[in-house]
């Protein structure tokens, strides 16, 4: 059976909170509890219209209270390079492409920022997706992360010494893989976007899980290379 996991990306201080609010009660009332990506250090000039959420660390603990997982989301939401790095979904990255003493601070800022909220979160992904083989050097080598919500893939896998836990779409769908992961961003969703997300989860609220934290021994193999050539293909 195909298992769903939800993610929620570009939690900060400033964010769209009347649209985090909205997915939180969805959520709530499915008892669903999803991955959430925090910005430690946001600069990303995108979200300087959105408002100040003056009781920031206070959400951050309530959504830990609620079980749902909190992961690193890079430090601070900024492209520097147009590499796509080991997983090219976007040729615009805050690390892919960057010397490995910057992405090295970049972890270990950002993960200092976490701490002085009481969270120490055990998953990382990059901005746009993009991340390089320096990216996990760095996050070997600054945190006790091993684990990574990101590439194209049938379920999780490992490699790197990371177990991968796949993101393969944008919007909620049925896709022919064993673990699949929604990527949502809260500040720029339509209501139409809130709509078709309860209507799936109404309907699939069994097959959605919580963010798996364990680590998997199973390898990446040709049932996962070609559906990740496919779907590079499809997006080309």
């Amino acid at each position: 059976m195909t298992n769903y996991i939800l993610r929620l990306d570009d939690a900060c201080e400033k964010r769209k909170i009347e649209s985090w609010n909205r997915i939180e009660s969805i959520l709530d009332k499915y008892k669903i509890r999803p991955l959430v990506g925090v910005i430690p250090n946001c600069e990303d000039p995108s979200m300087d219209d959105y408002e100040f959420d003056y009781d920031y660390e206070n959400r951050l603990k309530s959504w830990v209270k609620k079980g749902w997982t909190i992961a690193l989301h890079g430090y601070n939401h900024v492209y520097s390079t147009k590499s796509g790095g080991i997983n090219p979904v976007n040729f615009r990255s805050e690390f892919a492409g960057e010397p490995l003493e910057v992405q090295k601070e970049k972890i270990r800022e950002g993960l200092r920022i976490l701490k002085g909220y009481g969270i120490k979160p055990k998953v990382f992904f990059a901005p746009s997706h993009t991340f390089d083989e320096k990216t996990l050097v760095a996050l070997l080598e600054e945190s006790d992360i091993r684990i990574i919500s990101d590439t194209i893939a049938y379920d999780s896998y490992t490699n790197y010494g990371f177990t991968f836990v796949p993101q393969q779409t944008g919007k909620v769908r049925s896709l022919p893989f064993k673990k699949v992961t929604f990527c949502y961003h809260p500040n720029t969703m339509r209501d139409k976007d809130f709509e078709e997300l309860e209507e799936f989860i109404f309907k699939n609220s069994k097959k959605f899980i919580d963010f798996p934290t364990n680590t998997v021994t199973r390898r990446f193999n040709l049932i996962d290379w070609i559906l990740k050539k496919l779907y590079f293909l499809r997006r080309k």
